[in-house]
């Protein structure tokens, strides 16, 4: 028989109307009315990213792009609920957790781009760069969270993932080394019901969250969709982490609106009729209805969340266009912490082609 899980927690719905869930909703009961607002602002905003990002891609400024459309309520409202201690593993899709965790516009795109190895210096927000093999980041946020406890650290660790990373080996250890060592980590899986072409029916036959159980790992789905209740159970789950109650998994169930990457057709593997269904679940559509039923929307502040929105999407475009290429030297750069022989003999050796090349052309020319 397969294992049981609750309903997923919802605290909004579509049509804007709260939900009655005591249990959560006093996890969320400081939201104020600001913070409401700027809930929804970075949900704007991050979607203003994914379409200028996009259009950058269309244009032939970047190789490729991982668009996020639908899922920032997931993202926004997850990283909403951390700590500025807190460490963050990304996958490559998470621009939303990236920007309101202050990275710079003009630096999301670089890795994309292809002039850098990555986009910007992890230390100063306490995320990674995108991890470009599915499911890996699950085991570095396992090593790190166990390596913070150790340390006495008292933060939690959080690793974002798709339904799709959850078939790789990587994940499964990090599930069980995570369960076994008290690892202060929060499973946090995007769910957005597809894997590049593949459905989420035929990765799992049940419930993603519903695998934890097999770890001894307590889980949750969520309304992935509902900014509040996704910021309600990550509280929650990171908190259990702080306290010392080990790890903890949240299936955020979402819908990616868009393609799987840039380079991706999602019409040839799934319906119109679909779509249609996930866009009246809009996660921006839903705060707005309830910062209307609230009376905290009007025209002064659209205004101000669009200009706000513009601005950072001119912020990106600039910082595509302005990055400079690398030399050739930097293809060596970072393999090692420290120097190390055998690069530096493979950098010599480069140079010295380079140069043959450069007194060639200057021969027949």
């Amino acid at each position: 028989m397969a294992d049981k899980i609750a309903l997923p927690v919802q605290l909004v719905q579509p049509d804007g109307r709260r939900v009655h869930r005591p249990d959560y909703a006093a996890l969320v009961s400081d939201v104020d009315p600001a913070r409401l607002r700027a809930l929804y602002e970075d949900m704007v905003v991050a979607r203003r990213i994914d379409t200028e990002a996009t259009a950058l891609q269309r244009q032939g400024q970047l190789g490729i792009w991982a668009p996020l459309l639908g899922q920032e309520a997931a993202q926004v409202g997850s990283v909403h609920a951390l700590n500025p201690d807190d460490y963050i593993f990304t996958s490559y899709r998470e621009h939303a957790v990236a920007y309101c965790r202050g990275v710079e516009p003009a630096v999301m795109t670089r890795m994309w781009r292809g002039c850098a190895f990555s986009g910007w210096d992890p230390s100063t927000v306490n995320m990674t760069n995108p991890a470009i093999v599915v499911g890996s980041q699950g085991l570095h946020a396992t090593g790190y969270a166990l390596g913070a406890h150790l340390e006495g650290a008292e933060i939690a660790t959080v690793v974002y993932f798709g339904d799709g990373a959850t078939s790789q080996g990587d994940l499964a250890e990090a599930l069980g080394f995570a369960t076994s060592l008290t690892a202060p980590v929060v499973f946090f899986c995007q769910n957005n019901q597809w894997a590049i072409s593949e459905p989420v029916r035929l990765q799992s036959p049940t419930p993603i969250a519903a695998r934890a159980a097999g770890y001894g790992m307590p889980a949750v789905q969520v309304d992935g969709n509902d900014v509040l209740a996704v910021l309600a159970v990550t509280r929650e789950a990171a908190r259990r982490a702080r306290d010392g109650g080990g790890p903890s998994f949240v299936e955020a169930i979402t819908y990616r609106m868009g393609p799987h990457t840039t380079s991706d057709d999602p019409t040839r593997y799934r319906t119109a009729a679909e779509s249609e269904v996930w866009r009246a679940r809009d996660p921006i559509d839903r705060m707005r209805r309830l910062l209307e039923r609230e009376g905290l929307f009007d025209d002064a502040f659209d205004a101000r969340v669009q200009a706000r929105a513009d601005d950072v999407a001119a912020e990106l475009r600039a910082g595509a266009l302005e990055a400079p290429d690398p030399g050739p030297d930097e293809l060596f750069d970072h393999v090692y912490a420290t120097d190390h022989p055998l690069i530096d003999e493979e950098r010599a050796e480069y140079r010295a082609y380079l140069d043959a090349l450069t007194a060639g052309e200057e021969a027949v020319s």
